[in-house]
């Protein structure tokens, strides 16, 4: 059955639409899929797919902890509870009407995250904690596309690794896409000076990439075997397309 839209919701940071199925829901902002459920499936292709299995490259082991940065509908943490059922993951986002669409439409209630509604720049500077996984995916809607509110420097950078564990890795989602080339090109640069390895993952269909950057990020091989977590055959099939490769080192001054 093909989706439709059902609403149309202002919230106080975007416009949403929701498009929905017996079996599946969207929300679109500013032109782009910004949220997706599907009863059955977790997989899409798509940026989610990427954090998701960035998140694994973690040198220790499975992590036990993941804080993200820019929760919306929760579509990786779908994806991350399904591979890691005890992990904790903790999430923050500024804008507390789409967690409660995504609660209503999407059952981000049942996924048993920890979820902080504020700033998520401001409230990493407030968090004592400690972290295995960090993600930053904080966008916000435009008029026309979303865009990152930070600069993805050197300053924002510190302060993200502040919150990880030894051995912990950080992860930032990045748009390839027009418009977008100089924010990528920035924040990759600070994940070379920041840390030892960094590493990218992709998938074919996708605009977007996902920085891995630690004092050591696992190699492609570390993903193998968890496709067999996924219970729907499209879904493995999805997740043997996803790519890693390492990016250079920084130049040395």
């Amino acid at each position: 059955m093909p989706l439709r839209c059902h609403a149309i919701v202002d919230t106080a940071h975007q416009q949403v639409q929701i498009w929905k199925s017996e079996k599946q829901c969207e929300f679109r902002v500013a032109g782009a899929i910004h949220a997706w459920w599907h009863e059955k499936k977790f997989l899409t292709g798509l940026a989610w797919d990427n954090l998701a299995a960035a998140a694994l490259l973690r040198p220790g082991g499975p992590p036990q902890s993941i804080l993200m940065l820019g929760l919306a509908g929760g579509t990786a943490m779908r994806i991350l509870r399904q591979l890691l059922p005890d992990c904790r993951l903790v999430a923050v986002d500024i804008d507390s009407e789409i967690v409660a669409l995504a609660e209503l439409n999407m059952h981000l209630d049942k996924l048993g995250i920890e979820v902080h509604l504020a700033d998520a720049y401001e409230w990493i500077a407030r968090c004592k904690e400690r972290f295995d996984v960090v993600i930053d995916d904080v966008y916000l809607a435009g008029r026309d596309d979303v865009f990152r509110p930070g600069k993805s420097d050197a300053k924002q950078i510190n302060a993200l690794k502040r919150l990880l564990k030894p051995g912990g890795i950080l992860l930032a989602n990045l748009v390839n896409g027009s418009g977008h080339r100089a924010m990528q090109i920035r924040t990759r640069a600070a994940f070379r000076e920041g840390f030892p390895v960094v590493r990218s993952v992709t998938t074919p269909a996708s605009l977007n990439e996902t920085l891995a950057g630690g004092a050591e990020v696992l190699p492609p091989s570390a993903l193998a075997g968890w496709e067999a977590v996924l219970p729907e055959s499209s879904d493995r099939k999805l997740w043997k397309k996803i790519r890693v490769r390492r990016l250079t080192s920084a130049p040395k001054s």
